[in-house]
């Protein structure tokens, strides 16, 4: 016996003939005897034997209530009579007992049932099976009249068919068309057994075997019940099944796998009757009743001999006005089932029943003594648990306020002692499996209040009085992950969110505590970040930084992990490259630029384009970077300043941009200064550096050239010379440069053409002086060489700051008032051009002025400079450029190719003839 959930009592000691059948009616006992009689008895006062027994006395004797002995009875409470099966079937009116209707056609029958919905009554006699209907009163109707193949030894109605035992088989008979339906053989030893349950299904004996089938005969999946022998009766009793069997009454549970719950042994047992609270034995001349234990005892039964699921199942049918006592009970016994599970390795289904007591996780998490927790303000009384010798589980749970990076237990148990249980008790893989399931399952409503309370807990304090004295704390510390939690709902989320990442770091599930730690977590920031550093768990790690808004230690742990992997091709470090760096860096630029310039060296040295891609998406000014670089990279501040120029031009500003020309100038300037030193200077070298300088100066418009100019060497770079020149106006020294210093006609051309270009109007008046002003070079070179180095120095001295414009020249319509000035160019007012090879053919005013044996005229240049650009020089004013006392002493052939490009001029016409 497993427990006692009947106590059994004997009722009626004496019954002076032998009992055939029983029944009850209200607190009475219907007792059919074998005499015909109905006896019926009825419960005693309270002054019946002192040691609890129930007792029941005869309140009055039916005498000729039958014929002949009563077989059978069942009582129709709904109708208020009577049926009775004795010679015939006769129905009697409650509580009279008076009969009402005989069913003659009944006679000779050994079994009906009763259809209470209907109203329809079935019965068998010999191979017949008859259906009847009460039309009230006294009426009762034949509906049906069937043949079976054998004599029927049990029956049940069974929705609007009939279920029958007939020999040694179960068939459905359809009460409609009497069509039958096999269900399966009763076997050979016992009986068959038809018995209807609440649920309206059926229990069909099969030797020692109960069958549940639905009421079409389809076996159920809920199994069957094995009882000891094969039973003769069976009485439904939620949550029992009471089987009367040859020896003794067996009583099983009615949830699989229906085990046995007790035996209660009495010899001569012929019938079992269900009553309103007992179930009533008839022996032959005794009755004894079952009267249930009350739940709460046999809850207590169960739990103290490890029956915990039938403890369990019990708690259910507490009545709902013990609601409080029901989810003590089920705490309890959940609690108790749990540690036996957990003792006995099915860790699964313990965390099953500690989920089910709604228990705090730190109890759970005491079971898990390498699990370390943070701190808790939190202390839990473990005698308030309703439970039987589980205090000492409850002792690392209750300790209080313990080390963040040691077990609670440790401030309770010596050092020494908790070793030795840490060693005695390693958790292993289905432990902490069990955990993870439990924690995740638990997860959801811990952090939806502690995201809740914290939300409640700012509102108030921006409304309320503490609104200063909160954001003090918040800015005494870094992140959300040092700030102390003073709340019970984010306690709990701390503690378990870092049980459940350390349980998931030690069964390997990296990627899942990953995705932990990218979404809204409350993991402790110290225990975890150690857990993480000796496990290596980098990238874990830094997404537990980047929650917590650690951003500075992120960026040196992935700095590190960068270099680590320019040193060393190991599996950990291949996955971090400088591209890492960006991405984590990206949105901080609106939060902290200066973070994301002091992290973003290592990433403009590896990779500048994502660098600067990242500072424009980031909108951090070019000026403030610029300055950064400066301080802390000034090498790569001309790279960043190339290509921030290079992907958005607007985005540099002036200053920027003159400061990138002098970084180039001052590299240039610098290798200069070298190659001079060594004698080995060539002014046509160009060097990466200078190359860059030299496109600066020509496409950077917002420098100051006459800053850039004095730093330049008097007697070297005249490319920088000339091109700064150009940009303050100076195109007659600009173009001086090209020609006689650098000897470079076509750089002279082209300087040419980029003025005419950027000056040209529709009028060609305004647009052509660029080309006179090299024509003039090419006519008297040696004149506008002298003084070439002083011009320039008075050029840059603080007097002159007058910065002389190319202006029209005038037409030759307004060369009047005696003025021998055919172009007003720039330096070229007193130029006398002589054209003759003789020494008579000199200028008077410039006989002693140049004497350095150089070339009087650059013929081929000029007449290169003509037949290119004819097209933009007006051809007069070039011929008046020549004295009028010049002597041409040139070969007409080579006037007359000159002629031919400017026919329409009269000056020509006349010169060539």
């Amino acid at each position: 016996m497993v427990h006692s959930a009947y106590d059994c009592l004997e009722l009626v000691r004496e019954c002076p003939a032998k009992i055939e059948s029983i029944e009850s009616y209200d607190s009475k006992l219907l007792v059919g005897c074998s005499d015909g009689s109905l006896r019926i008895f009825a419960p005693e006062t309270e002054s019946s034997s002192s040691n609890g027994s129930k007792s029941y006395a005869l309140e009055k004797n039916l005498a000729g209530f039958a014929k002949k002995s009563v077989l059978s009875m069942a009582v129709v409470e709904s109708r208020e009579f009577l049926i009775s099966l004795s010679e015939s079937i006769a129905f009697h009116r409650l509580p009279s007992f008076e009969t009402i209707a005989v069913i003659t056609k009944a006679k000779g029958a050994n079994v009906f049932c009763w259809d209470h919905r209907r109203g329809f009554l079935c019965f068998a006699r010999q191979k017949r099976v008859c259906i009847f209907r009460h039309d009230g009163g006294r009426g009762f109707v034949e509906v049906k009249d069937f043949g079976v193949a054998d004599t029927v030894k049990s029956m049940c109605w069974c929705g609007e068919n009939i279920c029958l035992g007939i020999r040694r088989e179960y068939v459905i008979l359809n009460a409609t068309n009497g069509a039958l339906s096999e269900v399966f053989t009763s076997g050979r030893l016992a009986p068959p057994l038809v018995v209807s349950l609440p649920s309206g299904e059926l229990l069909l004996g099969k030797e020692n075997i109960g069958v549940f089938v639905d009421q079409n005969g389809k076996l159920l999946p809920e199994g069957r019940i094995c009882w000891s022998e094969a039973p003769l009766e069976v009485v439904i009793q939620k949550p029992y099944a009471i089987a009367l069997l040859p020896r003794f009454v067996e009583i099983r549970s009615l949830r699989a796998p229906y085990p046995l719950i007790q035996t209660v042994v009495l010899r001569n047992v012929r019938h079992l009757c269900q009553s309103n609270d007992s179930v009533i034995l008839a022996l032959d001349n005794s009755i004894h009743g079952l009267y249930p234990v009350p739940l709460g005892a046999q809850i207590v039964q169960l739990t103290a001999s490890g029956n915990f699921e039938e403890a369990l199942s019990l708690c259910k049918l507490l009545p709902p006005e013990d609601s409080s006592l029901r989810a003590a009970k089920e705490g309890s016994i959940h609690i108790r089932y749990a540690h036996y599970l957990f003792d006995n390795g099915s860790y699964e289904e313990a965390m099953e029943h500690f989920l089910a007591s709604q228990i705090e996780i730190t109890y759970v998490l005491s079971l898990y003594p390498s699990i370390i927790l943070p701190k808790t303000t939190i202390v839990y009384d473990p005698e308030k648990l309703d439970i039987y010798g589980d205090a000492s589980y409850l002792s690392r749970a209750s300790s209080g306020v313990s080390d963040d990076m040691e077990p609670s237990s440790t401030s309770h148990m010596p050092e020494s002692d908790e070793n030795a249980a840490l060693e005695s008790k390693k958790m292993n893989h289905n432990m902490l499996m069990a955990l993870i399931k439990y924690l995740q399952k638990k997860r959801f409503s811990f952090i939806e209040k502690a995201t809740a309370e914290g939300t409640e807990e700012v509102v108030f304090d921006a409304v309320g009085d503490n609104f200063a004295s909160y954001n003090r704390l918040k800015k005494t510390n870094k992140g959300r992950g040092n700030v102390p939690v003073s709340s019970g709902a984010r306690e709990m989320a701390s503690m378990l969110d870092t049980a459940l990442l350390e349980a998931l770091l030690l069964t390997g599930q990296s990627s899942v505590a990953l995705e932990l730690l990218r979404g809204v977590n409350y993991c402790d920031l110290k225990i975890c970040e150690e857990i993480l550093r000796k496990g290596n768990h980098h990238v874990a790690l830094l997404e537990l930084y980047k929650h917590n808004s650690l951003h500075r230690e992120a960026l040196e742990l992935l700095h590190k992990l960068v270099d680590e992997l320019k040193s060393s091709q190991s599996e950990i470090t291949q996955r971090f490259k400088p591209e890492d760096i960006v991405e984590y860096l990206k949105p901080l630029c609106g939060t902290d630029p200066i973070l994301v310039l002091e992290f973003s060296m290592l990433v403009l040295e590896s990779c500048p384009s994502q660098t600067i891609d990242l500072f424009l998406s980031g909108n951090i000014p070019a000026d403030m970077v610029s300055s950064y670089l400066k301080k802390h990279s000034p090498n790569m501040q001309a790279r960043y300043l190339e290509l921030m120029l290079a992907m958005n031009e607007n985005a540099v500003s002036g200053n920027l941009q003159n400061e990138m020309v002098h970084i180039y100038l001052s590299e240039v300037l610098d290798w200069h200064a070298d190659l001079s030193a060594q004698q080995k200077w060539d002014e046509k070298d160009h060097s990466p550096t200078r190359k860059k300088l030299l496109t600066a100066l020509e496409s950077i418009a917002g420098y100051n050239p006459e800053a850039l100019l004095k730093r330049l060497p008097p007697d070297a770079l005249y490319e920088e010379h000339a091109i700064l020149l150009g940009k303050m106006n100076r195109h007659e020294l600009a173009l001086s440069l090209y020609v006689l210093k650098l000897n470079a006609p076509e750089l002279a051309l082209s300087y040419c053409d980029r003025v005419y270009e950027s000056m040209h109007q529709p009028s060609a008046k305004n647009s052509s002086n660029i080309y006179l002003v090299l024509l003039q070079i090419y006519l008297n070179p040696r004149r506008t060489t002298a003084g070439f180095e002083n011009r320039i120095t008075n050029l840059l001295s603080p007097q002159n700051k007058t910065i002389p414009k190319l202006t029209p020249t005038p037409s030759i319509k307004s060369r009047g008032r005696g003025s021998k000035k055919i172009a007003a160019i720039e330096g070229a007012e007193d130029t006398k051009v002589s054209l003759s090879s003789t020494d008579s053919g000199r200028s008077d005013g410039d006989a002693d002025e140049y004497n350095d044996g150089s070339p009087t005229i650059m013929l081929d240049e000029i007449l290169d400079l003509l037949s290119r650009r004819w097209d933009r020089i007006n051809g007069a004013q070039a011929l008046k450029l020549l004295p009028k006392e010049t002597k041409l002493q040139v070969s007409t052939t080579c006037w007359g190719t000159i002629a031919k490009k400017y026919t329409n001029c009269f000056y020509w016409s006349n010169f060539c003839s």
